[in-house]
């Protein structure tokens, strides 16, 4: 009889403890059906928000809810300038606890921090870190077809390894991290363009890329879905 009831019990103790949480994964349209899951026992209920902003207007507003892993339960951000990106996360763990969206946070104040920031083809520019990003981030996005550098800061979540391996692998450029003000180089950034001789034949020149802030914003916007990626599957 003891070991019946043994055996009753593995069986049905994990169906009257597991967690009962809101679920809801959207698209880019920010629309998701909302469900109830019941979660693996290593997990939470979450709420997770990404948030991207360009020129000081919103752009993106994700929000999910999810059973998640602790590693879900953070914040960070990411900071070009004329675009940031920002990730929020609110959980808990009791049935159905995150019926709430998580909140949209608000632009941290300056750390004391400063990387370069590129305005077009300038990268000179000095850029004031805020809140936890503590990190300078050197990258590219395509835009009109044509790879255009970025620079700025960013915290812990985008820049660690294994996290910033994952967006690498998304949009399909290195993502370089360092840590110390101003350590993210000031290197402008030029593309080749054919210009005449007086010989009437052609040879190559360094001249600047004609694209503009505004088009760099908008490639910008495009970490937006490695940043939901990197946070349902870190």
């Amino acid at each position: 009889m003891q070991i019946l009831v043994l055996i009753l019990g593995i069986v049905l103790l994990p169906k009257a403890c597991a967690l009962i949480c809101f679920g809801c994964i959207p698209g880019l349209s920010g629309r998701c059906t909302q469900t109830t899951n019941y979660c693996p026992f290593s997990t939470r209920c979450g709420s997770i928000r990404v948030t991207s902003y360009a020129y000081g207007s919103k752009v993106a507003d994700i929000k999910m809810k999810m059973c998640a892993v602790a590693e879900q339960c953070v914040g960070g951000s990411i900071n070009f300038g004329v675009a940031q990106t920002r990730i929020t996360s609110k959980c808990c763990t009791s049935d159905l606890c995150n019926f709430q969206d998580a909140p949209e946070g608000s632009i941290s104040s300056p750390n004391g921090k400063k990387c370069f920031q590129c305005d077009g083809i300038d990268c000179t520019k000095t850029l004031k870190c805020n809140g936890n990003e503590d990190y300078c981030i050197s990258t590219a996005v395509t835009v009109e077809g044509k790879k255009v550098t970025v620079k700025g800061c960013a915290s812990k979540l985008i820049c660690s390894e294994t996290q910033s391996a994952q967006i690498s692998a998304i949009i399909g450029e290195e993502i370089n991290c360092c840590q110390g003000d101003l350590c993210n180089s000031a290197r402008m950034t030029t593309t080749s363009q054919p210009s005449r001789t007086t010989a009437g034949t052609t040879a190559t020149t360094s001249q600047p890329s004609s694209t503009t802030a505004g088009t760099t914003a908008v490639g910008l916007l495009l970490f937006v879905t490695p940043l939901i990626s990197l946070v349902l599957f870190s």
